[in-house]
């Protein structure tokens, strides 16, 4: 059954209390703040949010994951990131900030784990493609379908649809919406919780500077193009500053490593100083915030946006980056039209959903759950 406003919320286990001694007034709770839209018996010992956690990486959509493109192309190399060690990262960096705020690390790892469960094939490429695609059918946005993934489209369960998780964890996947009405207050909130909007620049921590480590990897990348960025040149000298005689293009990890040091730390001390400064003494005191307490400092925020210009220019506009990227959303248009027209080359499941989501939203759930690897031979095998 849905919660009511009246329901009272789960008691904390025995196993959880010392947990809540630990956190700062202003986190989330081990059992989250609205539970579930469908009652369900309390785990032994597990809290709620670390049981949404185990769904989250015990889905389909997550293990697809594996196979979906980071920058290039799933297959292209064995070292470059696949949507799913980007995923892991994220969560990495999202614990470490959870735990040095004092806040909900469980409820961190769980948004960040299901942040983009709703990425099609082919990177943000493919994404645009769907969205176009989709135009006058609601358009396509991953975080959305994210969403839409854990409530509707995985089936783990008899009598209804999704993953039933959380209401805190579903707050943190909708990431961009305008209000985040809460079901026991009914009321819109401007921001979300500190673990969410933590989350969302743990993302963009781990892209900038893994999407980095990658094009240099590819030698796409030039140190002596990157020698313009004010926030590379930040980690090179702290780098030297630990080991003088370091070689920094051969132990470029390090020198990687410590970039994401300057950007977590700053978000660290920056968003503490926020937090101080707001008088917030609880999660909802944090939505009820005008603006994001989560925030880089204005210095490490101007430099972040240099290097994430530099990567678009260099990067992700490259020829060798664009040129497969855009072959294969050509890949997921030819294919779309394909199934639209004839809809009984659809699989059972996809085929069962038109008729309650409609045809061109099935479609489009059906081609932004592939992988890479199966984009293309569904492409072969129905378009040629």
């Amino acid at each position: 059954m849905p919660r009511k406003a009246s329901d009272p919320l789960p008691s904390t286990p025995d196993f959880a209390r010392a947990e809540v001694t630990r956190l700062s007034p202003c986190a989330v709770p081990v059992q989250g703040t609205a539970g579930r839209r469908h009652r369900e018996r309390q785990h032994a010992f597990r809290s709620e949010i670390q049981r949404d956690r185990a769904r989250i990486i015990h889905s389909s959509a997550f293990r697809r994951l594996d196979g979906k493109t980071q920058v290039f192309l799933n297959g292209t190399g064995d070292h470059y990131r696949t949507r799913l060690t980007h995923t892991i990262e994220v969560a990495s960096i999202s614990r470490t900030l959870a735990r040095a705020l004092g806040l909900n690390e469980d409820l961190a790892e769980a948004i960040a784990l299901a942040h983009d469960l709703g990425h099609p094939p082919c990177g943000h490429t493919g994404e645009e493609e769907l969205n176009r695609l989709m135009k006058g059918q609601g358009g396509f946005d991953h975080n959305a379908q994210s969403l839409r993934i854990v409530e509707i489209l995985e089936e783990k369960y008899p009598a209804r649809p999704g993953l039933n998780l959380t209401w805190d964890v579903r707050e943190g996947i909708q990431k961009h919406a305008d209000g985040y009405v809460h079901p026991l207050t009914q009321k819109a909130h401007p921001s979300p919780s500190l673990e969410a909007q933590l989350t969302d620049l743990a993302d963009e921590i781990a892209y900038s500077s893994h999407d980095l480590d990658d094009g240099l990897d590819a030698e796409l990348l030039h140190w002596e193009e990157l020698m313009t960025v004010p926030l590379w040149c930040r980690a090179l000298d702290r780098a030297k500053s630990e080991y003088s005689r370091i070689h920094p293009e051969k132990n470029r990890s390090f020198v990687i490593r410590c970039l994401v040091s300057e950007l977590v730390e700053d978000l660290v001390a920056h968003t503490d100083d926020k937090l101080t400064q707001s008088g917030v003494s609880s999660p909802e005191d944090v939505r009820n915030h005008p603006g994001r307490l989560a925030a880089f400092s204005p210095t490490l925020r101007r430099e972040l946006s240099t290097l994430r210009k530099f990567l678009f220019k260099h990067l992700y506009f490259h020829p060798e980056v664009a040129g497969a990227n855009r072959q294969a959303a050509r890949m997921i248009s030819e294919l779309f039209h394909t199934l639209t027209t004839n809809p009984s080359s659809l699989g059972r499941k996809t085929q069962a959903r038109i008729r309650k989501h409609g045809q061109k939203r099935s479609i489009c759930d059906y081609l932004s759950g592939m992988t890479d690897r199966y984009l293309a031979l569904q492409h072969r095998e129905l378009v040629g």
